[in-house]
């Protein structure tokens, strides 16, 4: 079973900048893709970013150029760092990983975290 931690959310005035971090607990295994997702007050769920594997990566366009996504395998974390931060980016985060590598098998799943708040005043 896979654990999925995030932290680093807060509250932070337009244009500042907030670092989240995503942590899989347990040991022997590599991370497949790791994608985080964010959801305002009264909307759907939104895609944010994702890094794949191999490295990959994408962002969705509100993030793009404000955004940045990385991984630290041996860690098993993926962060988000976010600058230039708007009110519009103001939702709970999400970090949600598709599936593991153990032992060289790939393990599908679906592990999302608890998420964290993040607060953007204007």
């Amino acid at each position: 079973q896979v654990q999925v931690v995030e932290s680093g959310g807060g509250l932070v005035q337009a244009g500042g900048s907030l670092g989240l971090s995503c942590a899989a607990s347990g040991s022997g295994f590599r991370l497949n893709a790791v994608a985080w997702y964010r959801q305002a007050p009264e909307k759907k769920r939104e895609f944010v970013a994702i890094i794949g594997g191999d490295g990959s990566i994408n962002y969705a366009n509100s993030v793009k150029g404000r955004f940045t996504i990385s991984r630290d395998n041996a860690k098993n974390t993926v962060y988000l760092q976010m600058n230039n931060l708007k009110p519009a980016d103001t939702a709970v985060y999400y970090c949600n990983v598709g599936g593991i590598y153990k032992s060289g098998d790939f393990y599908s799943g679906d592990y999302w975290g608890q998420g964290t708040q993040v607060t953007v005043s204007s």
